[in-house]
Formats: structure tokens, sequence, C-alpha cells
């Protein structure tokens, strides 16, 4: 029972680990990077449908990404939802693809991005200790139910805090990853 309860947790934790490892993706870099664009979606025959399913990226240059729809219909709709997206870039369309250069980024806005990746980092950090919080309530009601001893609670405590302590350091050695490519000039 034990054991179920603390692989599940473990199981969310890196669940929330995977989801802050793509949240940090979408935040834009100094380079071309397909990832910036997983959360947007354009609208395609009346239907919100992300853009990764729209169309291919290449990045002929490290600042430039070249777009080009499966279905030229779909091509503004996809410029639209570029240039109304939080990355501040502004989308070229030549009919065919949609060409995106990236400004580079100024030491002001580098900071708002690490401002930005902090927080996000924090809301996984907070997701890792409430799998953590919901794990021990269940150790608590099983022990308080006599399914468990007291001693199979108080290791099992100790195992949820270990996960807790891994996760939490992986998702600041994967802030620190982010804050160092920010900073790259």
């Amino acid at each position: 029972m034990i054991d179920d309860i603390i692989k599940e947790a473990t199981r969310k934790m890196a669940g929330a680990i995977e989801f802050a490892r793509q949240d940090f993706a979408t935040v834009r870099t100094g380079r071309a990077n397909p990832a910036m664009f997983n959360k947007l979606e354009a609208d395609y025959y009346g239907s919100p449908t992300p853009i990764q399913q729209l169309a291919t990226f290449q990045s002929p240059e490290p600042r430039v990404m070249l777009i080009t729809p499966f279905d030229r219909t779909a091509l503004p709709g996809i410029e639209k939802a570029i240039r109304n997206s939080d990355l501040g870039v502004n989308p070229a369309s030549d009919g065919v693809a949609i060409r995106v250069v990236l400004p580079e980024l100024t030491e002001e806005r580098r900071k708002q991005y690490i401002k930005l990746v902090r927080g996000k980092a924090e809301e996984a950090r907070v997701a890792v200790r409430n799998v953590r919080r919901h794990a021990v309530d269940q150790v608590k009601k099983a022990e308080k139910d006599k399914e468990i001893g007291e001693d199979d609670a108080k290791r099992a405590d100790k195992r949820l805090a270990d996960e807790t302590k891994k996760a939490v350091d992986t998702i600041d050695d994967l802030l620190k990853a982010k804050e160092t490519e920010l900073m790259e000039v």
C-alpha cells in the first residue's frame, strides 16, 4: 500500500518536472527553436488547432524560423496567432511560408524572461509539494485507519520527503540551465 502511494506520488512529480521542462522550452532565447511555438493555436476552419499540427518548422539561420503550412489556407491563421502571441516577434509571409526573425534580446528583456522562468519554476515546485502533501495525507489516513503502523508511516514520510527533494532539485537544475541559456549573448 505504501509503495503504491509513493510510486503514484513519484509519477506525478515526474509529470510536474516534465511540464516545467516543456514550459521552459516555450520561453524564447536568442536562438530560433520550434518549441517556442508549442502553446500557440491558430484558427483552422473554425477550430483552434496547435500550430505544430499545421506546419513544418525549419531554422535556416540561428535566429530565423521558417514555418511552412501543410495547407496554404492555414497561412493567415498561423501568421495571426504568432503576431498576437507574447513572443515579441513580427512574422512575414510570402504566400507560401512564414519567416519569423527573432530580434536580439536586450538585457532588460533577458531579465524579464528570467523572472518569467523563475515564476514557472516556482509553480512547478508548488505542484511537486502539493503531490507530496496529498501523498502524506493518504499515509496519515491509512495510519489512522490502522492499515499501517506508525513506523511504516514515518518511513513513508521520509521516502516522500526524499522524492520531493530530488524533484525540486531537478527543477532547480532546469532553472539554472535556462537562466544560463538566457544570459548567453
